[in-house]
This record gives C-alpha cells, structure tokens and sequence, in this order.
C-alpha cells in the first residue's frame, strides 16, 4: 500500500484484455480526446480497492489496459515496469486494470501463457514480475472498461492535472523493445510535462481483444467441440515407451504415467486435458499411459473418454510393470502419477512423481514454447 503512494504524483492505469488482433472493435468506442477520465472503484491485487481520489495529487494519469495470458501485453510489461519508475517522482502515477471477462477466454487462446485473467492469477503475475503500480480487476462487471473503451492490450490513455485525455494509443512501435523507434506514451509524458502541447494525440494500438462477457459463448462452444473429439488408446511395449522418452520428434513431449486405480492419477486428469488444450496448438504433445491390466483395456478408454481425454494414450501392453520400469529408467522409483516432460532430443525439462503443480508445469512448457517476456 505504502509503496503504491510513493506515486501519488501520476498515474498509469493498466487494463488486461486477451487474443492477437488488430484493435477495432464493432461495439466498443475509445474515449475521446479532450474527455474526462471516467471514475472507478475498483479491487486490486494487493486487497484494496482503488478510485481516481486516490490520485488526486498526480499530475498526469496514464491509463494502460493489459492482461494476464495475452503475449503483446507480456511483451509490454517491462516497459510499463520501467515506466512507472522513470516517471514516479515527475507527478506520473501508474495504474493497472483488467477488463477481461476470465470465463471468456477460451483455454486455446492461453498457449503463451501460464496463467489466465482471474483475479488470483493477477495477484500471482503482479508478485511474480514485481509489479510497481496498482493493478485492478474489472473482469466481473466491465463496466469501467466500457467507459474508457479499450479495443487492445495493451492500450493506453493519458490525463492531465485535470483528468482530460491527452493521449490514446500505443506505448511505442515495436513489440520487441531492441527495434522500438517511436516512444509514443514518452513523448507525450514528456511534452505534457514540459507544459507543452501533445502533438500525436492518437495512435492504433495492435494486441489482444478485449474478453468482453459476450464472448462467453465461444469459449462455451469450444468445450463443446471439444467434446466431439475421438479419444482413442492403443497398446504400448517398453521399446515403445522407451522410444517416447527419446522423443525423436520436432515437439516438446509431455508423458504422464496413471492407472485408473490410482486416487491422485484421477484427480488430476482434467488439469491435463486443459494443459494439452491450451498448448497442443503450438509444438507440444502430451502422452498418456496407463499402469492398469491389458485386460482393463475397455474400461480404460471409457474414463479417458468420459474425462474427454482426446491425446496420444496407451496402456502398457504386460501385467508385468518391470518392463515398464526399466523404460521409463532408474529415475523412476514406481509412484504414480509420473509426470516428465521432454525436449525434441530426449532432455528431462521436468520429472515429478505424484499429482503435479499445474502452474509449475504450465510455466515449464510456455517457457520453451517461448513467451513475450523482454
């Protein structure tokens, strides 16, 4: 709390939005310029909620709209890190707020991503990448983020000491900061506080969608779909999970050993439908195989299929597991569930016996993917 006075003098407020898209929406219109900044009350990640009085002794507010599983909106997030410290003793203050609707992100829009729009996973990225300035959630109800009109993340807009519009647009040219060439939030900043006049008032932005609540319907139609997907299995011997290990592919390989019988196996199975669901769309596969009896082998697949478990499965084609044992290497001491995940070429990025940490292996698969960290 304390620390987020130290920018009373200015303010920069980040909103969170979600998939890559030129920024044009049909329904929803940007502020315009010379407009008051709409007030709010919004909650925040540090357990307080936050309205424009709370900075009323800033100069300048920026206002940036952000969000949590969009790539763009990760690429910026040094830049609005590094922002807020340049500017907070100039009479800037920076504010975060996310207006994405969580239920309307679909899981195949998170393949960058670790972490969703809740406002937990908020918390979690704001400590994560030592966030230092408020960031607020306005994802239950929109309606501030009607009002200021977000069509992008990130998008921001910039008031004067009398909370009028001076800016709209983009932070700068370039998703990647080496090749930036245009500093459009700093020369306004610059200019305004100079006392001058701000030349480019209006810029495009180019990000993610704002997840408005409409957008439900389709991330409620992709599970349906989802579905419809054939869920098969087939039997494998110990050269065939030898020959998964060494992943001999161009995709990261993610193998989960379980058995129908096993309590922590069954738990954690929808956590690995939705992992595969958010990252199968890139260079990932994930790979199920079963420790149950060849002759369980219908029953297997009517809880795979039950559990919409639509990836590569097997089941171990012996009742004898020494085999499967001595494949799966001196690394593994029996346990199940047995998760590893795999680099093209056979390299362990990750091996865990018992139920896994779904974040812990999120962000282990979006770090080698590849993420718009800068």
């Amino acid at each position: 709390m304390k620390k987020y006075r130290l920018l009373s003098n200015a303010v920069v407020i980040v909103l969170t939005l979600a998939c890559v898209c030129f920024a044009e929406s049909k329904h929803i219109v940007p502020l315009a310029i010379g407009s008051v900044a709409p007030d709010f009350n919004l909650p925040a990640v540090d357990g307080r909620n936050y309205t424009l009085a709370d900075f009323a002794d800033a100069n300048i507010i920026v206002i940036v709209f952000t969000a949590n599983h969009c790539p763009t909106a990760q690429a910026y997030e040094s830049r609005i890190i590094k922002l807020a410290a340049d500017y907070k003793d100039k009479g800037v203050a920076v504010i975060a707020i996310s207006p994405n609707d969580p239920l309307a992100v679909r899981l195949d829009e998170m393949g960058y991503s670790d972490m969703g729009d809740s406002l937990e996973e908020m918390k979690m990225r704001a400590t994560e990448r030592h966030f230092n300035f408020p960031y607020l959630y306005d994802g239950q109800t929109q309606s501030v983020s009607v009002q200021y009109g977000p069509v992008s993340t990130p998008h921001v807009f910039v008031f004067d000491k009398q909370r009028r519009l001076q800016y709209t647009g983009a932070i700068d040219n370039v998703e990647d900061p080496s090749k930036v060439n245009k500093n459009f939030l700093r020369d306004a900043l610059d200019a305004m506080l100079q006392g001058g006049d701000v030349t480019l008032k209006k810029t495009k932005t180019f990000g993610c969608s704002v997840k408005w609540a409409d957008k439900r319907k389709s991330a409620e139609r992709a599970f349906l779909d989802w579905a419809k997907e054939r869920v098969d299995i087939n039997l494998i011997d110990a050269d065939g999970v030898r020959a998964l290990l060494k992943n001999d592919s161009e995709k990261l390989r993610m193998v989960n050993i379980w058995a129908t019988w096993c309590g922590p196996c069954v738990i954690e199975i929808p956590e690995l439908v939705n992992i595969n669901r958010m990252y199968r769309g890139r260079a990932f596969e994930m790979v199920t195989i079963s420790g149950d009896t060849p002759s369980k082998k219908t029953n297997v697949l009517k809880f795979l299929k039950d559990k919409q478990v639509s990836c590569k499965n097997y089941l171990f084609s012996s009742d004898d597991k020494t085999g499967l044992g001595e494949a799966l290497g001196e690394d593994w001491h029996g346990g199940i569930p047995y998760t590893v995940i795999i680099k093209p070429g056979g390299e362990i990025l990750y091996r865990h016996t018992g139920a896994i940490d779904p974040l812990e292996v999120k962000k282990v698969i979006v770090d080698y993917l590849g993420r718009y960290y800068f």
